[in-house]
């Protein structure tokens, strides 16, 4: 089976240069995800218990607990995991429209 493909880790690699505190807890989300075969959101559940669909194939990953946020794209059938924004849990609350992004 077919694993993940994450899109792209410099995202976040971009993110943890800043705050290097995420970059233990990204790093760690990274692996899961690119070792995951997901084929439904409750794939992703077994993997992250407290991801949450947030509609337009978006799913929100808590990092760090809940320090930082991530939101990204899976198109299941591609097993492609597009990394759409990651933040903090501030800059995640000024996001208007999830499904936009």
């Amino acid at each position: 089976m077919l694993s993940m493909r994450v899109i792209t880790k410099k995202r976040l690699v971009d993110f943890y240069e800043v705050h290097r505190d995420a970059k233990v807890a990204l790093s760690d989300w990274h692996e899961k995800t690119r070792q995951a075969v997901w084929n439904n959101f409750a794939d992703v559940r077994r993997t992250f218990n407290s991801a949450d669909y947030v509609g337009s194939d978006r799913i929100v990953f808590n990092i760090k607990g809940n320090d930082y946020r991530l939101i990204a794209m899976v198109v299941y059938r591609k097993k492609k995991v597009y990394i759409r924004f990651v933040g903090t849990h501030e800059a995640y609350d000024r996001i208007g429209n999830i499904e936009a992004i």
